[in-house]
């Protein structure tokens, strides 16, 4: 059945039902087939778009612009330096502003609260590219990667591990209840996701027939799971001093083959990117040098096997988010 989502932001997936999220997910579906195909959907020509970034990105960026383009729209791309929203321009006038000019808004940064404002005041479409408290786009291109490996989403047992109280521990908590996929959350007490979050998705995953359970125990967490999910260690715009704690507190929730074992034989690994699994990055290299740690979240095995998912997700990232930008458009 059709659903109308015209002219709706999309701030967070508390937002939106189980079966407007299964309408996004289907219409992906098909985008991707187009796409897959060489097929031109060119069906929003004449519409622009306008990415805002306070923080930088490979795959939000890159599958906004590919998506817009795509659909035969403008993108224009401000960096963090490039608007006076926050500085010279308050949040509500530059949301004014640019709903005059754009047919849509995405943003990427720090402030849930600001990206809500923005919508408030825009006039058009605002999609939240990334805030420190959740990750929507992210959680499409995810789903669509489990329901790809899996045939389904209800009753999958999907196990994040790490710092399950950022933005990704939130999200995914809130879609796998929204979903049907039965969600642990993998991690040391003090950094499950905050009491009040958890209530909500544990009443809206009781409406969807599956479970939401926070343990600390890495067996038991990854006892029969489908999916081990983790992220990094330290988020964006974390001070550097917070990096030997969090090492010390997450090296035994590291997503490892004695992790894999736990889980089911066809289980898949998936991770949002960037994956700090090696040395070839400037801060892996500083991090071992440092710490003597070579790997982080997950180890280079884990992340190269077979079971691992994580450029299916990336790829995914564009074929959702075309389908949120159109549903909202047109």
């Amino acid at each position: 059945m059709g659903m109308n989502l015209r002219g709706r932001s999309y701030l967070k997936l508390l937002d939106y039902s189980p079966a407007e999220i299964r309408y996004l997910l289907d219409m992906a579906k098909q985008f991707k087939a187009l796409k897959r195909a060489g097929v031109p959907h060119r069906y929003l020509e004449g519409k622009n778009i306008v990415l805002l970034f306070e923080k930088t990105s490979t795959r939000t960026r890159c599958s906004f612009e590919v998506a817009g383009r795509d659909l035969g729209m403008g993108v224009t791309y401000l960096d963090p330096g490039s608007s006076q929203m926050g500085k010279k321009e308050s949040i509500p006038d530059t949301a004014r502003v640019l709903g005059r000019l754009y047919d849509g808004i995405e943003y990427r940064g720090f402030s849930q609260q600001l990206v809500e404002e923005l919508a408030a005041y825009a006039g058009v479409p605002v999609w939240n590219g990334l805030t420190d408290e959740f990750h929507p786009t992210q959680m499409l291109a995810d789903l669509l990667t489990i329901e790809e490996k899996f045939g389904h989403l209800k009753g999958i047992n999907f196990t994040y591990m790490g710092d399950a109280r950022n933005n990704m521990g939130n999200s995914l908590m809130v879609a796998c209840a929204k979903m049907g996929l039965n969600f642990t959350a993998c991690a040391p007490k003090e950094l499950f996701p905050a009491e009040e979050l958890v209530a909500k998705a544990r009443a809206i995953a009781a409406e969807n027939g599956c479970t939401v359970t926070l343990t600390e125990d890495v067996d038991e967490g990854c006892r029969d799971a489908d999916v081990l999910y983790t992220d990094i260690w330290v988020s964006m715009g974390e001070p550097d001093e917070v990096w030997e704690k969090r090492i010390s507190l997450l090296k035994p929730y590291q997503v490892n083959a004695a992790a894999m074992a736990k889980a089911r034989p066809t289980a898949i690994f998936m991770h949002c990117l960037p994956s700090f699994h090696d040395t070839r990055t400037t801060i892996g290299a500083d991090i071992a040098r440092r710490f003597g740690i070579e790997e982080m979240e997950v180890t280079d095995e884990v992340f190269e096997s077979k079971q691992s998912v994580v450029f299916d997700e990336a790829e995914n990232r564009m074929h959702t988010i075309k389908a949120v930008i159109y549903a909202t458009l047109c």
